[in-house]
């Protein structure tokens, strides 16, 4: 018997998140192990005239891939993928992980390698995100490993995850994410007239130039849950020091109190208290050295760190900053095959600074202005 909250997540998606409809191309990546999820979605799709299609992720592949493989098979990447992706009308990508530390113990240097391979591939779907000719979603499907990273069993953590996405019970779910997106999207019109952004922390003081940018609203159709407004920054005038208090996560491996220091908008020193090599492999990637976002997490009802990017972002009372790849709807330049979200706990003496007011203390806007 299908959980009725996956079904209500799969209508959720085929709905409000990627408004399907008859003749729409789409496909649904993800682990086999989110097979409920995926047939949920192929029958919502099937159900609105869509024409389906499921990509299942065997586990195990990447990991070999960079144990075994030599460098030209390392970068190789199948131009199936190149025309799959160019045939699309829509894509759900579901993040559920068997083994969500699988690639601990490789080589960062050849983890570098592989994203690096595929720099194009994400950036045709980004620009095709970008120019509204693909929409997509990321959500995702609670396994044993998600809820252990998350210090839950795996019931609390379903209910977490469907909870988060407002499926838990029975109701109207696109009538809440519809009105988040009016309160987020008012949020966004405020912070486009900003020219400067000055978010000072623990171990925190840096300002990030933001004239011009657009800010976007994350209101449940790029992610769900969601619960976000974000921008790409100027790429040059990012200046000053942030310290990550939660740790950071990319491709599987984890980084801990990353202290970042940038001048002209480049990192100029990074430090970690654990995964160094790591981190200093990625920056040394083309363009991932530049801050390609910088977002305010304004979702509340998301309180806990659980290790999982997807909900740690909208963390409310947080912001996050990404290096490496920018946003080209919202204006960013930066080109990087690295994007790699990393969040600064500003709940407790945590400050924002708009063109010199403060506009924001201890995870909350202030009124006035805004």
């Amino acid at each position: 018997m299908t959980d009725p909250r996956v079904e209500r997540l799969a209508e959720l998606l085929a709905g409000y998140s990627l408004q399907l409809h008859e003749g729409d191309v789409v496909a649904f990546d993800g682990g086999v192990v989110a097979s409920p999820l995926l047939l949920a979605l192929y029958q919502a799709a099937l159900r609105r005239g869509a024409r389906p299609f499921v990509t299942a992720r065997l586990p195990g592949l990447t990991e070999l891939l960079l144990e075994e493989g030599s460098d030209e098979q390392i970068d190789f990447v199948s131009p199936v993928d190149y025309r799959e992706l160019k045939a699309l009308n829509a894509l759900v990508t579901v993040w559920a992980d068997e083994n969500t530390r699988a690639l601990s113990s490789a080589e960062p240097g050849r983890v570098s390698r592989h994203i690096e391979a595929r720099r194009e591939l994400r950036l045709l779907r980004w620009g095709r995100i970008s120019a509204g000719e693909l929409r997509w979603a990321g959500t995702a499907f609670p396994t044993n490993a998600m809820a252990q990273d998350a210090e839950m069993s795996l019931a609390d953590y379903e209910r977490f995850v469907f909870g988060a996405c407002h499926v838990e019970k029975e109701g109207d779910p696109a009538a809440h994410w519809s009105s988040t997106a009016t309160t987020l999207g008012a949020r966004a019109r405020e912070l486009t007239a900003v020219r400067e952004l000055r978010v000072v922390g623990q171990d925190t003081d840096l300002r990030l130039g933001v004239a011009g940018r657009t800010w976007v609203t994350a209101d449940g159709h790029l992610n769900m849950p969601d619960g976000e407004v974000f921008t790409s920054p100027l790429e040059t005038e990012t200046e000053g020091e942030i310290r990550f208090q939660f740790p950071a996560i990319y491709e599987g491996r984890e980084v801990e109190d990353v202290r970042l220091r940038f001048a002209e908008g480049r990192v100029v020193g990074a430090e970690a208290a654990a995964g160094g090599d790591y981190l200093e492999a990625l920056l040394a990637t083309d363009g991932a050295a530049v801050l390609g976002e910088v977002a305010f997490g304004l979702n509340y009802e998301i309180d806990r760190f659980t290790r999982n990017i997807l909900f740690d972002e909208k963390i409310g009372g947080t912001m996050h900053f990404a290096l490496g790849a920018g946003f080209a709807q919202a204006g960013g330049e930066n080109r990087s095959s690295v994007h790699w979200d990393m969040i600064c706990d500003l709940r407790t003496d945590g400050e924002v600074y708009a063109d010199g007011e403060l506009v924001y203390r201890d995870g909350r806007f202030l009124g006035g202005r805004f």
